[in-house]
Formats: structure tokens, sequence, C-alpha cells
């Protein structure tokens, strides 16, 4: 029997993306499900399926993430700062630190996870080799052997454009089977399809 495998769409910008990257985890690991992790180009999805980076929302809509940010931290019990100091940062990089993971079956969740930490709990810069050298050492991985970084921006821009064709529009985002799941608040209902697929 094949395993079922999750697909994530991330960028490394979004504190829902990190929010959920746990919980997925958790989620792939009780289902016996392989979690297949693409970072993707933030601007280049919103640019082609309409969304708006969060310099050019409303006012109205900036509040309100802030006030759902708070709500979601809170249930959470996680220490997201909102507005870290570095954000947004490059995720070029890291983006490309986590591509090198998946594909050399080093923990690119994980990696993602610790990635996300540093932003979002530790307010560091993702975009410097030393922040992402901690969140390997974090993750259990070995920075040397990611190799060249720059060798995966083929497959990040792959990925956006696959993420686009496959109608990704907003992130976290989560697909199995064909169906999308938008949102790490959607995760109940993620894991109900893995249980009714099992």
């Amino acid at each position: 029997m094949t395993q079922k495998s999750i697909d994530y769409y991330l960028t490394m910008n979004s504190p829902w993306s990190y929010m959920g990257a746990g919980r997925l985890g958790d989620m792939a690991a009780r289902a016996g499900c392989q979690v297949n992790v693409y970072p993707t180009k933030f601007m280049d999805v919103f640019g082609q399926t309409g969304g708006l980076p969060l310099g050019k929302r409303s006012p109205e809509r900036k509040a309100y993430r802030l006030v759902e940010l708070k709500r979601w931290t809170d249930f959470l019990e996680m220490p997201i700062i909102a507005e870290p100091k570095y954000f947004p940062a490059d995720d070029t990089s890291a983006a490309h630190a986590i591509i090198s993971a998946q594909e050399k079956g080093l923990g690119a969740l994980t990696l993602s996870q610790e990635l996300g930490r540093a932003q979002w709990e530790l307010q560091q810069d993702f975009s410097h080799m030393g922040t992402i050298a901690a969140a390997c050492s974090r993750a259990g991985i070995e920075v040397s052997a990611l190799g060249e970084l720059d060798d995966y921006a083929e497959q990040f821009e792959a990925n956006t454009k696959e993420a686009i064709a496959r109608g990704v529009f907003g992130y976290p985002s989560y697909l199995v089977d064909g169906e999308r799941f938008w949102g790490q608040d959607r995760l109940d209902f993620l894991a109900r399809k893995l249980t009714a697929s099992n």
C-alpha cells in the first residue's frame, strides 16, 4: 500500500505557516503520512492570484490580523511576536535550505519550524547564514549537509509555479489527494480527511 502524503506549501514570512507546522507534523505522524514541504515565493503567488502583501492592505485588515494573531497565539500557547524586528525578511536562503532538506530527506518540516521560530519567537533574521545554521542545529541537521544553497534557486521557482498551477493562493496550504486546505485553522478538516482516507 502506498504511503499517503501531504503536500505542504508555505512562505517563510507567514506566522500562520509557523503556527501550523508543529501540529501538521504531529497529525502526519499519527496518520502515518509523509509531508512534502514546498517553500514558495510569496509575491509571485499573490501576484498571480489576487492577494495583497501586508503593506498594501487596508488599516482595518492589518488591525484585524493582529487581533487574530493574538487570539491564536493565546489559544495555541505559542510565544509569537506579532511584529518581529526582521519582518518581512528575505527568505531566499531559508527556502533553499528547506528545499535541500526535503530533497535529501533531512527533516524539512522540522527545519521549516525552526526557521519560523527564528523569526517569530527569537527575532532573528533568517536571511543570515548564522540564523540558518542555528535553526539547523535545533532541527538536528548539519548545515554542511545541505550543500550549496544557491543550487536550489530553480527548484524554488519550480515550487512556486507548481503551487499556482495547483490552485494555491495563500499560506499555509495543504493538499491531500488533490483536495486543498488553506490556513492553519483548517488543520482539523485536514485531520478528518486523513482519517477518512485510512
